[in-house]
């Protein structure tokens, strides 16, 4: 992922107890990981809330960049 690319991303938040989607931006504290039990996690800059945020398993990202 480029750095401080914009994107949407979407997954199963078992928190909510559904699929939620959110506008990301792509920071140098941004990363894709392996959690201790192997599950993958991806943390992101949540634009909305103003905050880092982790999606676990699965999810998908949409580019938010308009294009011409």
């Amino acid at each position: 992922m480029e750095l401080n690319k914009q994107f949407r991303i979407t997954y199963y938040a078992k928190k909510h107890g559904k699929l939620i989607t959110r506008n990301a931006k792509w920071t140098e504290l941004c990363r894709y990981w392996t959690s201790k039990i192997g599950d993958s996690l991806m943390t992101y800059f949540d634009m909305d809330a103003q905050e880092y945020r982790t999606a676990k398993t699965s999810w998908t990202i949409t580019n938010t960049e308009t294009r011409y």
